[in-house]
């Protein structure tokens, strides 16, 4: 699947969608396919959740008139206000499509056979924008989930709640790429700084994700801490899967 352009277009659908709301809201009638438009977006992945309330509540552009113009009394009011509900989604989805590596990740993840690395890669995606700490959260968890999906093809057992770094190491051990495993000092450090990145996604989830509350003095994390994170999942899972496929046994090979 063509990650960007399916993002894409949906975010052309959306501001299609926008465009007809706003100009039933100013008095025009116009939009015929909105309710099939509004089906689709209301129950793909991309948007299912996410679009504004009303946009769930009005199935047709005249129950929409009927809601918007009792609200507001001045076309600007409209506007402004269906811009403001459509700009978190709108935001998310034009940042999708346009990181690049977004794409390269998403063509190797999508083929694992593990609903759980798929589910957990997806959300990282999703909440970049709009739920920075909850896309925090689903990095380390793609991350998790290709350890364990990678150890069980390799039949190494491991501890339900064991922690990122153990997990890891396990992996690394069985595809070869603990640094103690190497004598040549460049491998040596890149296997390493593989190391830290690792344990650099799970000091980061414990501080700044959604798993644990925060306190007074929590910090909340913005979109760019979550971009870092999800690019640095994405990055390590796909390289431990590209690892495993190259270590695994002929014919063992889907």
């Amino acid at each position: 699947m063509d990650m960007k352009r399916t993002t894409t277009d949906i975010l052309e659908k959306v501001e299609s969608l926008k465009n007809m709301l706003v100009a039933r809201a100013t008095g025009l009638s116009t939009g015929s396919d909105y309710p099939q438009l509004r089906l689709e977006l209301l129950h793909h992945p991309l948007t299912k959740g996410r679009l504004p309330r009303f946009v769930a509540t009005c199935r047709t552009l005249d129950e929409f008139w009927g809601f918007i113009k009792p609200k507001f009394g001045t076309y600007h009011e409209r506007r402004e206000f269906i811009r403001e509900a459509f700009d978190p989604l709108l935001t998310q989805l034009e940042q999708t499509a346009t990181t690049p590596s977004d794409e390269v990740h998403d063509q190797i993840l999508r083929k694992v056979d593990s609903l759980h690395v798929q589910d957990a890669w997806s959300k990282a995606l999703e909440r970049r924008a709009h739920d920075p700490d909850g896309s925090i959260t689903a990095a380390r968890t793609l991350l998790e989930a290709v350890c364990k999906h990678i150890l069980d093809e390799l039949k190494v057992p491991y501890e339900d709640k064991i922690d990122l770094p153990k997990l890891y190491g396990l992996v690394a051990q069985g595809l070869n790429l603990s640094p103690s495993q190497h004598t040549q000092q460049v491998f040596k450090q890149i296997l390493g700084g593989c190391q830290t990145v690792v344990e650099g996604l799970g000091a980061l989830r414990n501080k700044l994700g959604d798993a644990h509350g925060l306190g007074k003095g929590g910090v909340r994390p913005a979109p760019r801490h979550a971009e870092l994170a999800v690019n640095l999942a994405g990055t390590m899972a796909t390289f431990l899967l590209s690892t495993w496929e190259a270590h695994r046994p002929k014919g063992n090979a889907p």
